[in-house]
């Protein structure tokens, strides 16, 4: 989710610039939506550290405070690891398989466990005491 920059293009004071990367869902809307951050680390004059979060080449609020829906506005918005709403939408257009019917599955059988399950009838029983017609 993580990726440590080297010192190229960083804005001026920025120490070291980390990317990330989250996916977004919106629990009111429904909406979901990716973004990669930039975050640059910054020290003040009086030696405090501060970090800025750059998206599209705009310093914007951190996702992790406050997220917002970008549809509905809504701030019930759940942060997952990036590439989830990618997935779920090649999911969501992938064709359709056929699902096998319905029903109870039976297992092949071999010859002997077919023979254990025959059915005996009274006639079968009383086939070796039958004479033959002479």
């Amino acid at each position: 989710m993580s990726e440590i920059a080297g010192r190229t293009g960083l804005r001026a004071g920025a120490n070291a610039v980390v990317h990330e990367s989250y996916s977004f869902a919106c629990m009111r809307c429904g909406h979901g939506w990716e973004q990669s951050y930039e975050i640059e680390h910054h020290t003040d004059a009086a030696g405090h550290e501060f970090v800025l979060y750059v998206a599209d080449g705009k310093v914007v609020p951190s996702p992790l405070s406050k997220p917002t829906c970008h549809n509905c506005d809504g701030h019930v918005v759940r942060i997952m690891r990036p590439g989830r709403v990618a997935s779920a939408r090649d999911a969501a257009h992938r064709s359709h398989r056929v699902p096998p019917p319905a029903g109870p599955v039976e297992a092949p059988t071999t010859e002997a466990e077919e023979h254990e399950r025959h059915h005996w009838h009274l006639s079968d029983l009383l086939h070796p005491f039958q004479r033959k017609a002479s």
